[in-house]
């Protein structure tokens, strides 16, 4: 959360946004904000979402929890792969 809220810092200041223009773009808080920068993870998905929304950044939060790339789930589902497989009986093989 912290390099998240970093991350979002740097972005903002890239773009020559104060803290509270963003906020008022953002529709939130500027305390608000300050917390999103600061890295608190009690911090709200839709605060998130609305600064992503005002960098023109809003497909990121498609990506987010990604299953195509999710690299331990897949693992995992590696690990109960049988080791072989076998036609069933009565079934038409190739």
């Amino acid at each position: 959360m912290t390099k998240l809220g970093e991350d979002l810092s740097r972005a903002r200041r890239r773009r020559g946004l104060t803290q509270q223009s963003l906020a008022e773009r953002a529709g939130v808080g500027i305390s608000t904000l300050r917390r999103l920068e600061a890295g608190d993870p009690r911090m709200q998905l839709h605060v998130l979402a609305r600064v992503l929304h005002v960098f023109g950044d809003i497909d990121r939060l498609d990506k987010l929890m990604d299953a195509g790339v999710d690299d331990i789930g897949l693992a995992l589902m590696d690990e109960q792969l049988p080791k072989r497989v076998r036609p069933r009986k009565g079934s038409n093989a190739f």
